[in-house]
């Protein structure tokens, strides 16, 4: 990759983004499995934040590396074991092209050939707090969150090698801009948490990580690991990726420098003290009318059988009303009841690259979306740019085939409910929500009238 590449300028009839921030947003909130974006931020100035940009931009400022071995040990290397430097990027790109100690010097203790370094989870707010004019060359509200740029993003620039432990963020889901080199993704749907062996590390409150290194598995300690289906990935310049929430992740850079950036998107919005009340009420009100209704039924003989079935279907539709179908909130008969609403079928295609799990790999359709080299994304002719991006045949999928990616996608929500873990936020979301009120406050009052009786 060129080391300063220049943004080709929009075709004609190619200015236009495949999707509208609306309908990118509406992807983003419905999407159950990850996927790739392509051709949403040709016109993003972040794409010149290759490595010897940055370097230039910081001046000499220096941050903090984490220094891991070139390794395939069947242990993960968390954060807690690797030691750090202090270092320019300067210092960071001499280390990386083999330069004399005296230009690497924060690096002169790491022989290159054994050893990878990572700058990861840089708050760019914090980096460039005094050039908060950069915030503006990231713009999340092309995928439908307006205001969000820079400022509410994290960089990460990596050399080869270098990796983060395999783990779920216990919050929102993640949108990844590459812009640099290459990155590997292996994805695990939250169906699998139990075959990935959780658990917690030092202050890392905010996620949670495997015991298991997902790429060289000690199947004798973690036999449940051979069920765990791995969507795997390889994320080019350009394209950006799409993670859902409690997705579990392991991430390697595969070219000699990376550099990438994400944001973390927040799904549930925290209601106030006076909203939940309020719910409560409403669920308290709603049972109390529909124990009238019930006593009046039974007091009625010939409207006890057609009404109190009518009655008994209608409870179970809400009872089994699913909050992520939810479309809108409205109030009726004095309580907030869930407006479900469909999903349309999501647009995959040369735009929008479901993420499939490995064993569907061989499949004609998306198999070259999850292992495609990065020249094929590239211009023909500008072989060297990467600002106006160009999907290959490689990773083109049928208009036909949508439908039945769709359906996969509905599928993998889906399956195995049964077994998915569930989260102390989850627990938090689920008791939030109108219609559990509803049904607590249900139980609730039973329990109060049969102790009355």
């Amino acid at each position: 990759m060129a080391e300063a590449a220049a943004l080709d300028p929009p075709l004609p009839g190619e200015d236009v983004k495949p999707f509208t921030p609306e309908k990118a947003k509406e992807i983003v909130m419905s999407l159950q499995r990850p996927a790739v974006f392509c051709n949403m931020v040709f016109d993003w100035p972040a794409l010149h934040w290759n490595a010897k940009y940055l370097s230039e931009v910081l001046d000499g400022k220096k941050i903090q590396f984490r220094m891991g071995m070139k390794k395939r040990d069947t242990a993960p290397q968390f954060e807690t074991k690797c030691s750090y430097v202090e270092a320019t990027l300067e210092e960071f790109l001499a280390w990386t092209c083999g330069q004399p100690t005296c230009v690497s010097r924060p690096f002169s203790c790491y022989d290159f050939s054994k050893y990878w370094t990572y700058a990861d989870y840089k708050y760019i707010a914090m980096i460039f707090e005094d050039k908060t004019e950069i915030f503006k060359d990231i713009m999340w509200s092309d995928f439908g969150f307006p205001g969000r740029n820079g400022k509410e993003s994290t960089l990460w620039i990596g050399s080869a090698g270098a990796n983060t432990p395999c783990h779920l963020d216990s919050y929102g889901c993640n949108l990844v801009l590459q812009i640099q080199g290459r990155k590997r993704w292996h994805l695990f749907p939250p169906s699998n948490t139990t075959f990935l062996y959780p658990t917690r590390i030092p202050y890392e409150e905010s996620s949670i990580f495997s015991k298991v290194n997902v790429v060289n598995p000690d199947l004798k300690h973690y036999p449940q690991f051979r069920k765990a289906q791995a969507h795997v990935v390889t994320l080019n310049p350009g394209q950006v990726l799409f993670v859902p929430r409690h997705w579990w992740h392991y991430v390697e850079s595969i070219d000699p420098i990376t550099v990438s950036i994400n944001s973390w998107i927040e799904l549930v919005k925290a209601t106030s003290h006076e909203i939940n009340l309020q719910y409560l009420n409403g669920a308290l009100s709603a049972y109390l009318e529909y124990q009238k209704v019930t006593v009046s039924e039974d007091r009625d003989p010939s409207t006890h059988d057609t009404e109190k079935v009518s009655s008994h279907k209608r409870r179970k539709i809400e009872i089994n009303t699913k909050p992520e179908d939810c479309k809108s909130w409205t109030h009726e008969a004095g309580f907030t009841v869930v407006k479900a609403k469909k999903l349309e079928k999501i647009p995959f295609g040369v735009h929008l690259i479901p993420v499939l799990p490995q064993s569907q790999e061989a499949s004609s359709v998306g198999a070259g979306a999850v292992e495609s080299d990065s020249r094929d994304l590239l211009s023909e002719n500008e072989e060297g740019h990467f600002g106006k991006l160009r999907c290959s045949g490689k990773q083109s999928v049928m208009n036909n085939d949508c439908e039945t990616l769709a359906d996969q996608t509905d599928a993998d929500s889906t399956a195995n409910s049964s077994q998915m873990a569930i989260s102390t936020n989850d627990l938090l979301d689920c008791l939030v929500n109108p219609q559990v009120i509803n049904l607590v406050t249900g139980l609730l009052l039973e329990r109060e009238r049969e102790i009355d009786i």
